[in-house]
């Protein structure tokens, strides 16, 4: 077993109601212990038996089966997710403006450079291994980039959290 940070994609927005409390069950269900959510946004922290990617893909299975639509499953080990946060390159005026985007494998060259075509204003990304840093300047409720127009550049699906998130996630793995 290995402590892994579960974050799903898109969830509890639009029609993909994910109680907390159902994909806790569901996580067990498929082997997890010491399985805990924090917010309503498909945060998950579990020790999950087997290979992780293995784990990852009976998730967004089961979750299919279960509410009739994929989300992506993107886990990290805590020391991945500390240094994804180490490695954030813009400077912190405010962590809820500032995310780290979980991308499910690592962007190719010609996608990252078909993405740095696109016109950001104030805001700033930059792809780092299997991540996305963004740093918004006025929050992500009000951005000058269109971080969707990016992203679907970059061909590799991804979930976003702000800083706060992130330190929260590595505190409970911990």
């Amino acid at each position: 077993m290995s402590t892994r940070i579960i974050l799903l994609r898109a969830v509890n927005v639009g029609p993909a109601q994910l109680p907390m409390a159902e994909l806790r069950e569901i996580a067990a269900e498929l082997g997890a212990t010491d399985v805990s959510t924090y917010i309503a946004s498909g945060n998950l922290v579990a020790d999950v038996p087997g290979r992780a990617a293995e784990f990852d893909r009976a998730l967004e299975q089961a979750i299919e089966q279960r509410y009739g639509w994929f989300r992506d499953v993107i886990s990290r080990t805590t020391a991945q997710l500390q240094k994804a946060l180490d490695a954030h390159p813009f400077e912190v005026i405010e962590p809820k403006y500032s995310y780290v985007v979980f991308l499910t494998g690592k962007p190719s060259a010609e996608a990252i450079a078909k993405a740095e075509t696109y016109e950001t204003g104030d805001d700033d990304w930059r792809v780092i291994g299997t991540e996305m840093h963004i740093r918004y300047a006025n929050g992500a409720g009000r951005p000058t980039m269109k971080s969707d127009s990016i992203s679907r550049a970059l061909k590799v699906p991804g979930t976003a959290r702000n800083l706060n998130t992130v330190n929260k996630l590595i505190e409970l793995a911990q």
